[in-house]
Formats: C-alpha cells, structure tokens, sequence
C-alpha cells in the first residue's frame, strides 16, 4: 500500500474542523472506552487500516483486554464480554455505517434509544459518521498503519 497524498497537511483548516469534533465527543457523555470501541468497529467494516490499527493500540493503551478486543467483530457471538451498551453501541454503529444496505431500520433506532438517552444517541451518531469519514480519508489517501511503518 502506497501512501498518497497527506491530507491533514493538503487542507489543515478542514482536518482541524473534524478534529473539533473528535474533540467535543471525548467531552460529552459517552465514554471514551465505548466511542473508541465504536471507532474500531466502523474502521473494521470499512477496512481502513490505518484507523483499525491506531484504535486497536487506543483500546489496548485504555486497559481492554485481548480476550474482548480480538471478539469485536463478531461482539454478538461474545457474550457477557460486552455490556448491554456496548452491544447497543456496536450494533447502532454497524446499522449506520451500512446505511445503503440497512437503510437504518426502526427495530435499530429503538434498540440504540432504549440504552441511549437523545444527546448520547445524537453524540454516538456523530461519532460513526466521523470514522465514516476518517475512513474514507484513509481508504482513499493510504497512510501507513504504526505497524506497517515500524516494520518498514
């Protein structure tokens, strides 16, 4: 994989912009634990290796354990390992992400509203579509994942 172009340097007005919303996520309500296991997941999805890898090493720095960070992507077959939140959190999180394929049904909202309150929801949301949005940076420009350049 061939790093193209670094887009934080090309426009750093608009990645300091997404980084103010990263910023007033880590202030609100959810915690950090629970939106960095959000971005972890979206990233998974969208197979952006650079944000799997630098949220894998968030997670791994906050204390989750290997036995819980090595189920998230199959966090429904994990059982007790993850909260009703968390559950919830994941499950909101791959509804959203795949939004051509799910439309985000009704039977989802209810399912996230009834662990969220409408900040926690609207903050969570949020949240998704800013790794969405990370991840097509990454997916598209290539930067390198830590693990990749350290082998270098």
């Amino acid at each position: 994989m061939n790093k193209r172009i670094d887009y934080a340097n090309a426009s750093p007005e608009t990645y300091k912009a997404f980084g103010g919303v990263y910023s007033s996520l880590l202030k609100g309500s959810l915690p950090k634990a629970l939106i960095d296991l959000v971005y972890l997941r979206v990233s998974q999805i969208n197979g952006c290796a650079f944000c799997i890898d630098m949220h894998t090493r968030d997670l791994l720095k906050s204390g989750l354990a290997i036995d819980k960070l090595v189920l998230v992507p199959v966090w429904h077959e994990g059982g007790a390992l993850f909260s009703n939140r968390e559950r919830a959190a994941l499950a909101w999180a791959e509804s959203v992400t795949r939004v051509a394929e799910t439309g985000v049904p009704d039977a989802d909202y209810a399912a996230a509203a009834a662990e969220f309150n409408a900040k926690e929801l609207a903050d969570l949301t949020y949240a998704i579509g800013l790794m969405n949005a990370f991840n097509r940076f990454g997916v598209a420009f290539r930067p390198a994942p830590a693990a990749a350049a350290a082998s270098a």
